[in-house]
């Protein structure tokens, strides 16, 4: 089997222009939601990412018809004609679970194996669970697999989540969409991706409120039509750039993005010392010298600090001049990057949840693996600002969430190749 390779020679500035592609966590459970339509969809700003590929070939195999034009997917679900998802389908990616009350809905039962993704600790799926049989779904789980009916279909229901899940939020706004009378959630997610979901939704004809605060309201209707949606650029991707950016000292301008949606993550770098100027869907970073250290980073549901954003962030503060201090409230298992870091000469002490890294003036490079998808790119910024050659493995974590990454580095003056 050929493994492939990044191969990056360091240190490197980044300078010019990266565009952000659509937002990832937007694309799947809009793909999902599609399901539900009684006429083709068509979604611009559409990324080519290994997760979405997961997520068309999951259409195809309930019988959507799908077809992709450069950034642009067309699906047409009048064909569908199936309620299960293979195993190895299921496996390949954690958002495969946002395809359980679309099936349900549509299909009145569903037979799919428990999902799989990066292995970032316990990420059960008894919120999604629970609601959907709070609205009528009859669940039984049986060796790693679930069962599924709707004897009388759906219904409205007052769901409260005791975890601002996106996820779960996600499957019961789809299920809820076309379900029998009023579903209201609270303690909903209130991430960009969700008012994404709810946009499109509301283009078929879905009734939907309260999107992007705690408490949002659905009132089923009986249809849903077609539509065409462009989704919303990808906020851990335009991040992860800044990062990159600020790692290297660098000056980057980003088109494509929208500012608004990274304000939980703009503090974190203008406390580093890096200059910042936005535009309506642009934004420049310009980062110092020497980064300054940033005191304390604590991982929160939107809009606090995304735990998506806090690998990258990591990467560039190994380089700054100073104690800078990580606190990870989302995932039990995502500082697996740090050992990675260590090989490059990082300086970095986990805790449990809490990550100290003590700046560095320099790192070297080193062969490396990426352990999951944002833990991958962390490596690939620690190797851009690293002295001499880096070489980063595990390629496939990195491709679930970025289009095009090594081009767009490359363009913007790194000295990157993959092989």
């Amino acid at each position: 089997m050929t493994v492939e390779k990044l191969f990056i020679e360091g240190p490197n500035k980044l300078a010019g222009e990266i565009a952000v592609h659509g937002a990832k966590n937007s694309v799947l459970p809009i793909l999902a939601a599609s399901m539900l339509c009684g006429a083709g969809c068509v979604l611009h700003n559409c990324p080519v990412l290994s997760d979405v590929e997961t997520a068309m070939r999951i259409l195809r195999h309930l019988g959507c018809r799908v077809e992709r034009s450069g950034s642009s997917v067309f699906v047409d679900p009048t064909g569908m004609d199936r309620d299960d998802i293979p195993d190895c389908l299921m496996r390949e990616m954690r958002s495969s679970i946002v395809f359980l009350g679309a099936i349900i809905s549509r299909a009145g039962s569903a037979h799919l194996s428990f999902p799989g993704g990066c292995e970032l600790g316990p990420r059960p799926i008894d919120l999604h669970l629970a609601a959907l049989r709070r609205m009528g779904a009859v669940i039984r789980e049986n060796h790693g697999c679930l069962d599924c009916s709707a004897p009388e279909g759906l219904h409205g229901a007052r769901i409260s989540l005791s975890f601002p899940s996106v996820g779960a939020t996600e499957n019961v706004m789809i299920a809820a969409s076309r379900a029998d009378g009023t579903t209201v959630i609270s303690n909903a997610a209130r991430e960009p991706e969700i008012c994404d979901l709810a946009d499109f939704l509301r283009q078929c004809g879905a009734e939907i409120s309260g999107d992007g605060e705690s408490t949002i309201v659905i009132e089923g209707v009986p249809a849903l039509g077609g539509c065409e949606h462009r989704v919303i650029p990808d906020r851990i991707a335009a991040s992860t750039f800044l990062a990159a950016a600020a790692a290297t000292n660098g000056r980057l301008l980003l088109t494509g993005v929208n500012p608004l949606h990274l304000s939980p993550v703009l503090p974190v770098f203008e406390e580093a010392g890096c200059r910042l100027r936005c535009w309506e869907n642009r934004m420049e970073i310009k980062a110092p010298p020497r980064l300054r250290p940033i005191k304390g980073i604590r991982t929160m549901p939107y809009p606090g600090f995304p735990t998506d954003s806090q690998a990258p962030v990591m990467a560039m503060a190994c380089l700054a001049e100073g104690t800078s201090v990580f606190v990870e409230n989302i995932f039990e298992s995502r500082y697996k990057h740090a050992g990675e870091l260590l090989r490059l000469g990082a300086n970095i002490k986990v805790e449990g949840r809490v990550a100290v890294v003590e700046g560095v003036k320099r790192l070297s490079g080193a062969p490396v693996e990426a352990p999951d998808l944002r833990g991958g790119a962390a490596l690939v910024i620690a190797g851009l600002a690293a002295e001499g050659l880096t070489e980063v493995s595990g390629l496939r974590h990195i491709d679930r969430g970025y289009e095009h990454f090594t081009e767009s580095l490359a363009g913007a003056g790194a000295s990157i190749c993959r092989r």
